[in-house]
């Protein structure tokens, strides 16, 4: 799966580092990082992080390019 960021939306409030400290960073000025673009299908705390933004300003799309199941 891969991570899309619309960043138009995104308001910096960190709720998805708190919940996937792996896969986002925001700094002190409210910019988020997405620090894993492509993430295992079954990685809950990604898709726990991309429901809970309160800017719904986070998606997760198929990555055509990489298989959907967890990595080998």
């Amino acid at each position: 799966m891969k991570i899309i960021v619309d960043r138009d939306r995104c308001s910096g409030n960190a709720i998805c580092e708190s919940i996937a400290p792996h896969a986002f960073q925001v700094d002190d000025d409210g910019d988020m990082t997405v620090l894993i673009e492509h993430v295992d299908v079954d990685d809950e705390l990604v898709a726990e992080a991309v429901r809970s933004c309160p800017a719904m300003a986070l998606t997760l799309a198929a990555d055509p390019g990489r298989p959907a199941g967890p990595s080998a």
